[in-house]
């Protein structure tokens, strides 16, 4: 499947008649009363800075992405997306078409103060944790993994959630306190499980799902939604299955491409992020292009 990317990133959403009430790094959301429209834009993050020019058409294939995996996710778990979403956008949106493969309608949800990771492969920050441990932060491994080596079984590991700033690694104990023994068990189980299916799903399509992140939103019934973005290449690790090769960072369907571009800089990862090059941002779009088109095929 293939879209009409623009030639310039949108880094900012103006001029809606809709009140706009929160601005992460990536999406812009605005309220519609009971409901949220978010907007992805093309901005891009890394090291939890937001680099100072986006990726034209990123925020219409992440949006993309996550519909389509909320899509399988709903088999498991109920999701943010309101009844009838596409026919829904394209109305609420008919006068601003640039912005309608870019949006979400969403029910307005109490996000959950953490960001609950699954990892099932010893990369990125949990392979940097390995080296120097011998632990994936609280769990023991065995000794003598690899880099990029598959985790005997998939982990769940939870970090903060901050406004600004890093998020940092917390303990299944702690995200329990958090939320609370009950909640902590079904955002601990619906992970793995969001994860487990994602993983197989990729695998059929020629794709590793190494780690992703997941975020769930509550109702004034506490009943637990799947929320924001999912299993896009912004929020996971996604790895070509038939260049895997076990002892070395992977090529990648994700933003790991712009992270190991900054490594190479002399950059102390605090803002102003460095300005993307253009083949860099040419790389990056064709990464994310080829991901949605392998697993929408």
């Amino acid at each position: 499947m293939k879209f009409n990317l623009p030639k310039e990133a949108l880094m900012t959403v103006d001029n809606l008649p809709f009140k706009k009430v929160s601005k992460g790094k990536v999406r812009e959301n605005f309220d519609l009363g009971d409901e949220l429209l978010i907007v992805a834009t093309d901005r891009i993050s890394a090291f939890d800075v937001i680099m100072p020019n986006g990726v034209p058409g990123k925020g219409i294939l992440l949006t993309q992405i996550s519909l389509w995996w909320f899509e399988q996710a709903a088999k498991i778990m109920p999701t943010h997306l309101v009844p009838d979403h596409n026919n829904r956008v394209r109305e609420l949106l008919k006068d601003y078409p640039h912005l309608i493969e870019r949006s979400m309608i969403v029910k307005k949800l109490k996000p959950m103060p953490i960001e609950a990771i699954a990892r099932g492969y010893l990369a990125g920050s949990g392979w940097k944790e390995y080296k120097s441990t011998g632990k994936l932060f609280e769990f023991e491994l065995p000794a003598g993994l690899k880099e990029s080596q598959k985790l005997p079984e998939p982990l769940f590991t939870p970090t903060t959630k901050a406004a600004e700033g890093h998020d940092m690694p917390i303990t299944n104990s702690e995200c329990a306190k958090i939320l609370g023994e009950e909640l902590f068990s079904q955002i601990k189980s619906a992970s793995l499980k969001l994860y487990e299916m994602g993983a197989k799903k990729a695998a059929e399509c020629g794709i590793i799902l190494a780690d992703t992140k997941f975020e769930f939103g509550t109702d004034a019934e506490g009943k637990v939604y799947l929320i924001d973005e999912v299993l896009t290449p912004d929020s996971s690790r996604y790895w070509p299955a038939d260049k895997y090769e076990v002892g070395k960072s992977q090529p990648s369907y994700d933003k790991q491409y712009v992270r190991d571009w900054l490594e190479t800089l002399d950059w102390n990862k605090q803002a102003p992020g460095p300005v993307l090059p253009p083949e860099v941002v040419a790389n990056t779009i064709a990464c994310y292009s080829e991901a949605l088109s392998k697993l929408m095929k």
